[in-house]
């Protein structure tokens, strides 16, 4: 198991994630993960006066150390 696949492996509900993918408009935004399944997880922005949960590959995530 490579040390990406063991940070995949690491994200659970309830952790803060940062988007690791530059080609997305989410882009090093931060966010907390709801849920996880079929390698994906719904990650919610909280951003003053809006909620949004979006969804993502788990290896567009890296855990916010």
């Amino acid at each position: 198991m490579g040390s990406s696949d063991f940070a995949i492996a690491m994200i659970l509900p309830g952790l803060e994630v940062r988007v690791i993918n530059p080609d997305d408009t989410y882009y090093k935004f931060q966010g907390y993960v709801q849920r996880v399944s079929d390698g994906t997880a719904a990650v919610l922005f909280e951003g003053g006066n809006w909620d949004k949960l979006v969804t993502f590959r788990l290896s567009e995530l890296e855990p916010v150390k």
